[in-house]
């Protein structure tokens, strides 16, 4: 076996470790509420991400071709030979199987301990950490950390702002209202068909996008706007038909309409989910794919995701959900503060508009952050005594882990495979 299939066979091995540990982390995130606030049993949780987050990865992934540096180090500089005189092409490939194996490991970690982090500040970490020993400090770009460092502030306070927005405007039209369950159904048409408006939004800009030119401004409006109508309408008119069983009581009803909202906003967000962040994971494997088919020769900056690997991210994604996914979920759906349908609505609509809002404005951010923030802001709704502080503390000190670990962890392994391999 020559030293390029033996290379190829570790990317393997690691891009599936990596698209496992984004599955336990990543994924759970969008589903934690919803287990948390009774909407979904785990199990239901599970399969729903699987299908979601498989269908996302294989049918829309295929589209995310990104520059295999995450915008942290520039590619064309293992064009020529390396800083000790190894060859470029293969010195990249070890550089990315490293990049790779670091930033599962912190995930791992990460969610050993039920802690929520950004699998693409982890991925951003460790190819940091491969820069600075191939090229020193000018061979990374400071301006994409100073954004990372920036979302630690923004993805939370954001997603928090319009998660306790939300949830305020929740309860002051239903929860507080004189009949909640009327109060319902007059608003539910309106809720359904914003909630529909937003992800219509979100799926354009940050899905369609990738694959095809996006319509217009107006257009999308347009779009967006039409559907939302259709579907508030539709949903208005099932909700308005539907009387409370007489052993439910009021809030079970309006919790009960929530609830359903809630899971439709959950897969929604693994859909995307699936489209945008398996590439975390394969990006590096094509890349690879790409050396080992010219011989280790040319290094080639952006490469097109065969389907192939898509299958093997998604794969990897639906395991590792299915196999330790529960310990992060734990964490968002039980730890932080208590979430029912309407707060959990309320956190993840708060945090897939901010996603929408920040990423057409340009704004760095987290939709990990963003979610945590929401359900912090949720519980922010009830008081600060509604939050868990010291999961909160837990939580924002494995976010600031996260970049200098994974490049540490990159770091070391790459200083020991290159001395090994080259």
């Amino acid at each position: 076996m020559t030293i390029g299939l033996v290379i190829l066979a570790v990317a393997l091995a690691a891009a599936f470790y990596m698209a496992w540990t984004i599955g336990a982390n990543d994924v759970a995130n969008a589903m934690g509420t919803s287990v948390g606030s009774g909407a979904l049993t785990l199990i239901s949780a599970i399969l729903l991400a699987a299908v979601f987050e498989f269908s996302g990865a294989v049918l829309v992934g295929a589209s995310v071709t990104e520059t295999i540096s995450k915008g942290i180090i520039e590619v064309g500089l293992f064009e020529r030979t390396g800083p000790l005189g190894e060859d470029g092409p293969m010195l990249l490939a070890l550089g990315m199987i490293c990049a790779l194996l670091a930033s599962a490991i912190w995930l791992h970690a990460a969610t050993h301990f039920g802690m929520p982090v950004s699998t693409t500040h982890s991925i951003v970490g460790a190819v940091f950490g491969i820069g600075i020993v191939s090229f020193g400090f000018r061979g990374v770009d400071w301006s994409t950390i100073g954004q990372i460092v920036a979302s630690w502030l923004i993805s939370p306070l954001l997603g928090g702002v319009l998660a306790f927005g939300t949830f305020i405007t929740v309860r002051r039209l239903i929860l507080e209202s004189p009949d909640p369950v009327a109060a319902t159904r007059r608003y539910a048409p309106y809720i359904i068909g914003v909630v529909v408006g937003v992800m219509t939004l979100s799926f354009i800009y940050k899905v369609l996008s990738r694959r095809f030119e996006a319509p217009s401004v107006l257009l999308s409006l347009l779009i967006a706007a039409g559907l939302g109508a259709a579907v508030g309408a539709v949903a208005g008119a099932f909700v308005r038909a539907t009387r409370p069983a007489r052993d439910a009581g009021t809030f079970t009803y309006v919790e009960r309409v929530f609830a359903l909202l809630q899971i439709a906003t959950a897969c929604f967000v693994a859909f995307a989910h699936g489209a945008n962040d398996v590439a975390n994971a394969v990006g590096p494997l094509a890349t690879i794919a790409t050396l080992y088919n010219t011989g280790f020769t040319e290094v080639v900056g952006r490469v097109g995701v065969p389907t192939w690997t898509l299958f093997l991210g998604g794969g990897g994604i639906v395991l590792g959900l299915a196999t330790l996914g529960h310990r992060v979920i734990a964490t968002i759906g039980r730890q932080i503060t208590e979430i029912t349908p309407t707060r959990g609505f309320s956190a993840e609509f708060g945090a897939a508009t901010t996603v929408l809002i920040a990423s057409s404005l340009g704004l760095p951010i987290s939709t990990t952050h963003t979610l945590v923030g929401g359900v912090i802001g949720v519980g922010f709704g009830h008081g600060i005594a509604a939050l868990n502080l010291a999961t909160v503390r837990r939580i924002v000190t494995s976010w600031v882990a996260t970049v200098p670990v994974a490049a540490v962890l990159a770091a070391v392994l790459f200083v020991v495979a290159r001395a090994v391999v080259l």
